[in-house]
């Protein structure tokens, strides 16, 4: 059922991590986005036994890199220094993208300017003229991932929601995320309406007034 945690705030980007990480099914191959989606693998249990696939070559990486383990030869597609685990393995990029176009990962976690209530997701342009856009992986990820998860703060500076009825940004895939993970809540998506899972510093009724999207508690 869906819970409500209103004696505190929402949650912080690195608490997100922490959460999305408990929810990653046992053994599964995982992509994680460049940005906010890198901290979760500072924080999945290595009884899990996920492996973590990055789009520049490598099979097992590890938490990010510190201190004397900082190796500048070994990044994630982001560039941040990250450490390796047993049995990791290197490949070539074209190999790397083979294996994300060819439905072989279980699960990616993306970042998002914009998801909607279908889940299209929109996450490489905002389509401003001056705005410099950022192709990458996003769009191989999107449409050969089996499972998109979506790691995002809820509402922008402004105060505009970024879970919407419909994107107005270009589209990276379309009905292809079902999850999003935000700082004020979690909400499965892609159905007759948006399902909320928790929530954390508001209510549902209050997102109810501020999304505009249809919203649906989770039973049970």
């Amino acid at each position: 059922m869906t819970v409500e945690h209103l004696d505190r705030g929402p949650l912080t980007m690195d608490e997100l991590a922490e959460v999305i990480a408990r929810d990653i099914p046992e053994g599964s191959f995982v992509n994680l986005g460049i940005g906010q989606p890198t901290k979760i693998a500072d924080h999945l249990p290595e009884e899990l036994g996920v492996i973590l696939h990055t789009e520049n070559g490598m099979l097992g990486m590890g938490p990010a890199a510190h201190g004397d383990e900082v190796d500048a030869d070994l990044t994630n597609a982001g560039k941040v220094p990250v450490t390796e685990l047993p049995g990791a393995s290197y490949f070539h990029h074209a190999d790397s993208f083979a294996m994300m176009r060819g439905g072989h990962l279980d699960v990616c976690v993306l970042g998002a300017y914009q998801v909607a209530a279908n889940g299209d997701l929109a996450n490489w342009h905002t389509g401003r003229p001056d705005a410099i856009p950022a192709v990458g992986g996003a769009m191989d990820l999107a449409i050969g991932a089996k499972d998109v998860f979506v790691m995002m703060g809820l509402f922008g500076k402004d105060g505009s929601p970024k879970l919407v009825p419909d994107c107005t940004y270009p589209l990276t895939g379309v009905g292809c995320v079902s999850r999003v993970y935000t700082d004020h809540g979690i909400f499965e998506v892609g159905g007759p309406a948006v399902v909320v899972r928790e929530t954390w510093g508001i209510s549902v009724e209050e997102l109810g007034r501020r999304l505009g999207v249809a919203l649906a508690t989770k039973e049970g």
